[in-house]
């Protein structure tokens, strides 16, 4: 079903006051054209998923800004683009190539990657941590969050495990990551 502009501006108010089905219909109104975009721009499905999410998590968590005078969609999809050139900044910048008389053939060489036992120590203690603040969500936050991060889940397949749709799925996974990451702050700040 097309919506039509007027049923957008109601959708948005309703999501301005909270409402939950009104950031899913959000969310299946838009994802289509987000995701769309984000893949013609990193043409890779797993980033161009993960910047959408991203985008419509902050577009959510800052719905009340929202100027009605624009087009919702558009408002999402420049948030994503920012998002993209963000990381794609963040990449270019974190390649650091040594000067041509600097570099030596170590062909041979492998790094070794192996954690001391103080990163281990300390990798150890915060899955503890994380693990304590997951148990602190609800149990359907916590389940979408274990198969996405501990297993390893692609979108698709928690949908079909859990047998719902695809973006209930992903409405879950945002609101789970955002309450999560309230957990962690308040945790920071004890």
């Amino acid at each position: 079903m097309e919506l039509s502009p007027e049923d957008i501006l109601h959708i948005i108010a309703k999501a301005k006051s909270g409402d939950q089905k009104a950031y899913r219909q959000l969310l299946d109104h838009c994802w289509n054209m987000v995701f769309g975009f984000q893949l013609k721009r990193v043409h890779n499905e797993s980033d161009a998923e993960d910047i959408t999410i991203e985008a419509f998590a902050k577009a959510f968590d800052k719905i009340e800004h929202f100027d009605t005078n624009y087009n919702f969609s558009s408002w999402v999809i420049t948030i994503s683009k920012n998002i993209q050139i963000d990381q794609y900044r963040k990449q270019r910048n974190s390649i650091v190539v040594a000067p041509l008389e600097d570099q030596e053939d170590h062909g041979n060489e492998v790094p070794d990657d192996s954690l001391t036992t103080e990163d281990a120590l300390i990798q150890e203690q915060n899955l503890i941590q994380l693990q304590t603040l997951l148990k602190m969500l609800k149990p359907m936050y916590r389940e979408v969050l274990q198969l996405r991060y501990f297993q390893e889940m692609s979108y698709r397949d928690i949908a079909e495990q859990l047998g719902e749709p695809l973006t209930n799925i992903k409405v879950r996974l945002l609101r789970a990551k955002k309450l999560m990451a309230e957990l962690i702050e308040q945790n920071r700040e004890l």
